[in-house]
């Protein structure tokens, strides 16, 4: 490779979406989502399920599924491959979750398409394709996942040992709590590594314009606080 082509993958437009390429697949190594659940069965310690991009859990989820059988609450069936836990013949099916990998290997292959494009013409219309088309794949996703928690919570056994208890939404993000026992669903390590990677996307989208490079950070920075600065808005101003 020339190295002029070398050197201009250093442009800040084409690095983050590098970067962020590197951020999504190393999502998948890790959890995607987190979620902690308060018990009077543990009342010494926070029970934990891990949830990766594809059919695998990690964490409590065993402890857990034994709590969630008394309101007949399973964890969700993915159909095309076999997970790493007991899949309960009452459990909803959420096919898509198998490829869960597909969707993003394929936001980090735009990604290094994009960072690779031969104009700056394209360039500049790739990285305005991908912001948005990631954005919408991710808002896509959260909603899928969103739904697959109503039917979950609202499919409950009606044979559980705990009668009785009303359907319920478990939230993507944020608390929730059913009979007495008490959950709160957050990112995990590949919720943030994504939600980084996103970030890098608008970086690069806002540097879109300029060809600056990755050496030229430190002066860019340097230049974006005499600015705040001058305009008194630093701690210590005027």
């Amino acid at each position: 490779m020339p190295q002029s082509r070398i050197a201009r993958l250093t442009e800040l437009r084409r690095a983050l979406p590098i970067a962020a390429a590197l951020l999504v697949v190393g999502a998948l190594l890790v959890p995607m989502w987190r979620i902690t659940f308060l018990a009077p069965q543990y009342p010494s310690t926070e029970l934990v399920v891990e949830l990766y991009a594809y059919p695998r859990l990690g964490g409590d989820y065993a402890e857990v599924q034994a709590l969630n059988k008394y309101v007949g609450f399973y964890y969700p069936d993915p159909v095309l491959v076999d997970p790493n836990y007991e899949v309960h013949e009452g459990a909803i099916r959420t096919p898509e979750w198998a490829l869960g990998p597909v969707a993003f290997l394929g936001m980090a292959a735009v990604s290094l398409v994009v960072a690779l494009a031969p104009t700056e013409r394209k360039l500049r219309r790739g990285l305005a394709v991908q912001l948005v088309g990631t954005l919408t794949a991710l808002v896509v996703m959260f909603a899928v996942i969103q739904y697959r928690l109503y039917q979950a919570g609202h499919a409950l056994d009606p044979e559980a040992p705990l009668r009785g208890v009303e359907g319920f939404t478990p939230p993507v993000l944020g608390g929730y709590a059913v009979a007495n026992i008490s959950g709160f669903a957050w990112f995990g390590p590949g919720g943030y590594m994504v939600a980084l990677a996103v970030a890098l996307l608008v970086a690069a989208y806002l540097c879109r314009g300029t060809d600056a490079t990755v050496g030229d950070v430190p002066a860019l920075v340097r230049g974006w606080r005499d600015r705040k600065g001058d305009d008194g808005h630093l701690p210590g101003g005027d």
